[in-house]
């Protein structure tokens, strides 16, 4: 892959200049170098560990992972839009069934209603900052449809292959943007994301839905990824990179000695249609709510 710099940007209100916005609308992401202060990216951390700590392995054992994708046949994920549950990385686990490491270092990621289920993500989600940041954005009623505590654990964090957000979270007209927050340094060592600069404005090539009591993946366009230029998206600790839902993005393994913890919030317009078929769906006790 052909590394490029991304374009670097800061804001203290989530206010977009017309060029940041400019920037955005040309290139499909947005890079805002310190939006976090290092004191809530380890509030965040610490938390996501406090929740691994109380949760218990023998009651679920759900791989999440985007190269086999079995995790789509276990009701413990499809269930997931308005819960908080715990999924493991593919290399978790041994022959027998038993973890080969710390249950802390073994799970991939959290998901998918941390934002209005946990006080500590609910405060970090719920801000002017990022309703500040979504209006400029041009969601003009943001709602915050689900969240992600990322770890990409050290030496077997998995590989996330080259898909768009709008396949898992459609809406019409599309509207999905995400956020996504580095909570520790994310190198290319450690399984930092790439992107194509521009590919945002290609057709959907897929979405993944419900159809007759299951969720599968209906193929719109075969015709494969343009072959790059790619952009390297290595982000310091507060780093916020926004992308836009049909923007094509990546990260590799890590087979590093270090983390790379982030929390990915997406947003959806409330004013755009969230088809019923979509994969994720929430009880009536958790309505979604505006940003």
């Amino acid at each position: 892959m052909t590394d490029l710099a991304p374009r670097r940007f800061r804001t203290e209100d989530g206010r977009l200049s017309a060029d940041m916005r400019a920037a955005f609308e040309r290139d499909g992401y947005l890079f805002l170098e310190s939006f976090v202060a290092p004191s809530e990216c380890d509030r965040l951390r610490a938390r996501a560990l406090e929740l691994v700590d109380g949760f218990d392995p023998t009651e679920h054992r759900t791989v999440f992972s985007t190269t086999s994708r079995s995790h789509a046949a276990a009701a413990y994920f499809e269930t997931s839009g308005d819960k908080i549950r715990f999924f493991f990385e593919e290399g978790a686990f041994d022959g027998r069934g038993n973890l080969r490491q710390p249950k802390a270092l073994s799970i991939n990621k959290i998901g998918h209603a941390m934002h209005d289920l946990d006080p500590v993500f609910e405060a970090f989600s719920h801000t002017a900052k990022l309703r500040n940041l979504a209006n400029d954005l041009g969601i003009k009623t943001p709602q915050a449809i689900q969240s992600m505590y990322i770890f990409k654990q050290p030496h077997i964090g998995g590989e996330v292959v080259w898909h768009v957000d709008s396949t898992y979270l459609y809406t019409e007209p599309p509207s999905c943007v995400g956020f996504w927050f580095a909570l520790e340094e994310a190198t290319m060592e450690n399984g930092a994301m790439w992107c194509l600069p521009g590919a945002h404005r290609l057709p959907l090539k897929s979405r993944f839905l419900r159809r007759d009591g299951k969720l599968v993946t209906e193929v719109l366009d075969d015709t494969p990824w343009p072959n790059g230029p790619c952009v390297g998206l290595e982000a310091a600790m507060g780093t916020l990179i926004v992308l836009h839902g049909q923007l094509p993005h990546y990260s590799g393994p890590n087979r590093s000695d270090r983390s790379r913890h982030a929390y990915t919030l997406h947003m959806i317009d409330a004013e755009c249609r969230y088809p019923e078929e979509n994969w994720l769906v929430r009880g009536p006790e958790l309505p979604l709510r505006p940003l």
